[in-house]
């Protein structure tokens, strides 16, 4: 049987480590409401940026009458010779199957497209790794860690146009970009949409997918596969694969969230939705200063943008739900394991005073 000495070590161990995982948990629940208040912050510039894109289409000649094909390039659609693939992962652990999870639907999309050459956009460490492992990377174009002076950038698009006519293999990474999760800015989503916009325009590309973590409430959460281009129609979502949560991983979010006090339900925007969609459907003839087709032109490259922004948020409020459910179920299993320890500990020294005692009877009855 073990020490007893060496059991109140491993006691105290456990015990040091549950308020670890405890404390962590109150951080990632804390984090959570941040992102989830920042999401929200986020929605009504979404929501009137794709409003006024809805009421743009009736207003301006998007298609050409002769042909009928769309005039502006983020509309067409071509045959898939080569995509864009953004993979959206964190960059710290702990997070239960957060990362492994998408890493899992990254490979099962890209065993989809046996024919087409996928270039990667990583964006997270985890990610980051996981895909150095199994792809080469293009040496010309160099990864982002975050800039001097605390501000991320992305590589010009000139720097696009060497890299796309030397192929590192079928699938490669052709850009990188670590430590932009801790704050989301949403000028990095703009530029790099910028980027993937003129790769797309160029023909380098014939289309863009993010795949990514999709973040409702603690509750409601899936990995999506979503297209971002080109564009199909204006203020509906592409979804081109998806999975679900098990009901074992409901019920664990369920708990984290009863015992950390966050809010389980989204909040209710139906009013809100409902008077920003009126922008777009309402029979009033505006004035606009310049022409509608201009204006669909410079709107509908931010539209990109702000997809991409929303689905960093997206999946930042997501890991955090994911570590605090994972820590929560550390917690657990701590205390779980000190009781366990305890009862072999009390064990042995039953066992040790009852050896005691029969010694000391042993001995007198020698006498």
């Amino acid at each position: 049987m073990a020490n007893i000495l060496d059991i109140r070590r491993r006691i105290r161990s456990v015990v040091n480590t549950r308020q670890i995982t405890k404390a962590m948990k109150t951080v990632s629940a804390a984090k959570l409401r941040r992102a989830q208040e920042g999401a929200m912050a986020a929605r009504p510039y979404s929501q009137m940026l794709t409003n006024v894109l809805k009421s743009l289409v009736s207003r301006a000649d998007i298609y050409d009458p002769v042909t009928g094909e769309p005039r502006h390039p983020l509309l067409a659609e071509r045959e898939e010779k080569s995509v864009l693939l953004i993979v959206v992962t964190g960059d710290k652990g702990l997070a239960g199957a957060f990362n492994t999870n998408i890493l899992k639907l990254v490979s099962k999309f890209i065993q989809s497209k046996p024919d087409e050459n996928i270039d990667v956009e990583c964006i997270g460490r985890k990610g980051r790794d996981f895909m150095r492992r199994r792809y080469p990377v293009v040496a010309e174009k160099p990864s982002i860690e975050v800039a001097v002076n605390g501000e991320t950038g992305v590589p010009p698009a000139s720097q696009d146009a060497e890299v796309a006519s030397k192929r590192a293999g079928r699938v490669q990474i052709t850009g990188e970009y670590v430590g932009v999760l801790g704050k989301v800015d949403h000028n990095f989503a703009n530029t790099l949409s910028e980027n993937i916009i003129a790769r797309y325009c160029r023909g380098e590309i014939d289309a863009v997918y993010i795949l990514f973590n999709e973040f409702k409430s603690v509750i409601a959460q899936r990995l999506v596969a979503e297209r971002l281009l080109p564009i199909k129609e204006i203020g509906e979502v592409d979804i081109q694969m998806a999975e679900e949560a098990s009901l074992e991983e409901r019920k664990q979010r369920i708990e984290a969230a009863k015992t950390a006090g966050v809010g389980m339900r989204p909040p209710d925007t139906s009013a809100a939705d409902e008077a920003a969609a009126k922008f777009a459907t309402m029979p009033v003839d505006y004035i606009y200063e310049q022409p509608p087709q201009q204006l669909f032109e410079g709107i509908l490259p931010k539209y990109v943008g702000i997809q991409i922004f929303h689905a960093l948020l997206e999946s930042v409020a997501a890991e955090h739900a994911a570590r605090m459910t994972a820590m929560d179920a550390a917690t657990s299993n701590a205390s779980d394991m000190i009781d366990s320890l305890t009862l072999i500990m009390n064990r042995a020294r039953q066992a040790k005073i009852t050896k005691e005692i029969i010694e000391i009877v042993s001995g007198a009855a020698a006498q």
